[in-house]
């Protein structure tokens, strides 16, 4: 059974605020759950002007009391830059406010450049390296409370949260297997490594309190329009957010332009690096088609769409579009979202 989600990057558009792009990730949140989708997630990055969820577990309370039955939550928690301790505080609390509906992503990547990193950690002991020890602290942060316990999260303590590892190599892939969590792949955006992490993954796997056999999410960008054409004219957007990203100028979310892909240079597809070689940008039997193929080839236990659109009308819509399309193109095994456990 194939589920879908949302991953939302709460996009910051060229001539808005922060406040607009979060009431809007409100909109799309709710849509979400009214279509059918199993999860909404939101992903921490900093010193982003194109992204307004830096501080995730604040715009994830917020989604939460706007929403009834949709999972919420982080893809992901970049756990590098926090003691274990305070996002077992964050999302426990959560926990408490929504529960059943939590769900907690963890990432070893800072989610920003290195200056910004050391700005994050000034007060932190480790970093990346320390990535598989912190995921184990937080894990007996969330479970229930041993006698004699000298240190505690209130709220926290034997929350039911859904834990996930998130990773773009084989290094996430082989750490979620060793825990027994379910593992989410960021080919979103670095696909390049994607089958290899799938296998060690799957045959590495380790069943554990939490998860009884291996459960794989891929993420996904989708840009779905009435048309191919409208589409590509769309994506546009999502394109040139890249370039400047992997050219050090992040900003927010620019307008789309007609016929942008003919006007990129030789060192600007260079610097693509095939990052959106898996987007899937088309019309509604483009989508379903290309769906269809991916879950084929990946074997996805769950896809989680990410879908940038400078007008929010049109990222609805798309977001429309991929629900419609996803229920056609997985017909054949349903895509009833469920908890992973």
């Amino acid at each position: 059974m194939t589920a879908i989600s949302v991953l939302d990057l709460a996009p910051i558009v060229e001539g808005g605020d922060a406040g607009q792009a979060l009431r809007n990730s409100l909109e799309v949140a709710k849509l979400a759950e009214r279509l059918g989708y199993g999860r909404y997630w939101m992903a921490e990055h900093h010193n982003m002007p194109g992204v307004a969820s830096a501080a995730t577990s604040t715009a994830l309370a917020f989604i939460g009391a706007g929403t009834n039955t949709i999972r919420i939550g982080a893809g992901g928690v970049m756990l590098p830059n926090h003691a274990p301790l305070i996002i077992a505080e964050q999302f426990g609390t959560l926990a408490a406010l929504y529960p059943g509906r939590v769900d907690l992503g963890l990432g070893r990547a800072p989610g920003t450049d290195g200056l910004t990193a050391r700005a994050l950690r000034r007060t932190l002991v480790g970093g990346e390296e320390r990535f598989p020890q912190d995921v184990i602290e937080l894990l007996r942060f969330l479970a229930p409370v041993e006698a004699g316990q000298p240190v505690r999260a209130v709220p926290g303590a034997g929350a039911e949260i859904d834990v996930w590892i998130l990773g773009s190599s084989t290094f996430g892939a082989q750490l979620a297997a060793i825990l027994g969590l379910p593992y989410a792949f960021a080919s979103h955006f670095a696909p390049t490594e994607m089958m290899r992490a799938a296998e060690v993954y799957r045959t590495q796997f380790q069943a554990s309190e939490r998860l009884a056999k291996p459960y794989l999410m891929f993420g996904l960008n989708v840009v779905a329009a009435s048309s191919d054409e409208e589409a590509q004219f769309l994506s546009s957007s999502i394109i040139q957010a890249f370039l400047a990203l992997r050219g050090g100028r992040p900003g927010p979310l620019p307008p789309p332009v007609r016929n942008f892909e003919p006007q990129i240079d030789g060192e600007a597809h260079g610097r693509l690096s095939g990052a959106l070689i898996e987007a899937i940008v088309g019309s509604p039997a483009t989508v379903e088609a290309r769906l269809a193929d991916f879950v084929r080839r990946t074997g996805a236990d769950e896809i989680m769409v990410t879908s940038s659109v400078f007008d929010h009308a049109a990222r609805m819509h798309s977001f429309e579009i991929i629900a419609e399309a996803a229920g056609r193109a997985f017909a054949s095994d349903g895509v009833t979202p469920a908890r992973v456990a």
